[in-house]
């Protein structure tokens, strides 16, 4: 058991928390959801921040979200299953209708809009009953926002999301459309900052970065330099990345590297130990390795035990 520190005074108030509504609790329309439904809810909900910053609305001006399975699932620590359970909790489709997924194709990832909880008729008291108090999840979801371009790609800040940006931006969220209190551009680096620490801490888990440097101890500047640069790729804002020599969407790359573990990491080491030709772009390379091993590492090994049988290297 961990021995952790007591809460002295206002202590509390320094941090940033996910905010769950409590009608989901209290409110008889919602009584079939699970709780672990209600927090993803909370976590939907916190993302819409993002999307205000990143000005991602649709044509008719309603703010989506991107939050790809994969994210979900590395933030709530839970498997493909049950997440796309929990989804379906909450969609329009088999649930309450809290939420609708939207796909848009071609390698793009899908598109989520989070509906208000409050219907018309009892949102006005409720408004009423808050005022005086911390409103903030009303206020947020019911903000009135300019029509703009849903994909801004200077300002594509990708989900990953966001292990996330929302988790350490500051307890007064407001949005910047009907506020000139921008972000500075020291708050913007520590924004980015924030972010790629919590990148690269997801990466080296994912990675079981200890023991992977303790099993490779002469590897370890290489796998630093393997997880510094899927930290860069994952907080990249561009909309797309070249991989292989071809320009690929960047929430696919992204999602492609998340998915990496130890055995693959070893894969890329190996690969690039053995190679002898001179690498004119060892970034570009090193990226594409990566990118490819989960792909690639089953034909290696089969044709490396193949190579060996042949050679007479094992005794069968």
């Amino acid at each position: 058991m961990m021995d952790l520190e007591y809460y002295y005074g206002n202590e509390a108030d320094q941090y940033s928390f996910y905010r769950i509504p409590k009608a989901l609790f209290t409110d008889k329309r919602f009584g079939s959801l699970s709780v672990e439904a209600k927090v993803l809810y909370g976590l939907l909900l916190d993302r819409m921040s993002l999307s205000i910053r990143n000005n991602w609305l649709d044509k008719d001006g309603r703010v989506y979200i991107i939050f790809t399975v994969v994210d979900i699932m590395a933030t709530l620590g839970c498997a493909e299953q049950k997440t796309s359970r929990l989804l379906s909790e909450l969609d329009n489709v088999k649930g309450v209708g809290l939420i609708e997924r939207k796909r848009r194709g071609q390698g793009k990832p899908n598109v989520i809009y989070v509906k208000k909880f409050t219907d018309q008729q009892w949102a006005k008291p409720q408004f009423k009953e808050e005022e005086t108090s911390n409103s903030k999840d009303v206020k947020t979801t019911n903000q009135e926002l300019p029509k703009s371009q849903a994909n801004n790609t200077d300002k594509n800040n990708t989900d990953l999301n966001n292990i996330h940006l929302s988790i350490h931006q500051d307890t007064q969220k407001t949005t910047f459309a009907n506020s000139e209190d921008k972000p500075t551009k020291k708050k913007q680096r520590m924004d980015r900052m924030d972010k790629m620490d919590a990148y690269r801490r997801l990466i080296k888990k994912n990675i079981s970065y200890d023991t992977l440097v303790h099993n490779h101890p002469y590897d370890q500047e290489s796998i630093n330099g393997f997880v510094e640069l899927m930290t860069e790729v994952c907080c990249s804002t561009r909309d797309t990345l070249r991989i292989n020599q071809e320009e690929m969407a960047a929430e696919v790359v992204k999602s492609r590297l998340l998915k990496l573990d130890s055995g693959h990491i070893e894969y890329v080491l190996e690969c690039l130990n053995q190679n002898t030709a001179r690498v004119g772009n060892i970034r570009a390379y090193t990226l594409s390795a990566l990118y490819n091993a989960p792909v690639t590492i089953s034909q290696y090994y089969t044709n490396r035990v193949h190579h060996d049988m042949a050679k007479g290297m094992y005794d069968g």
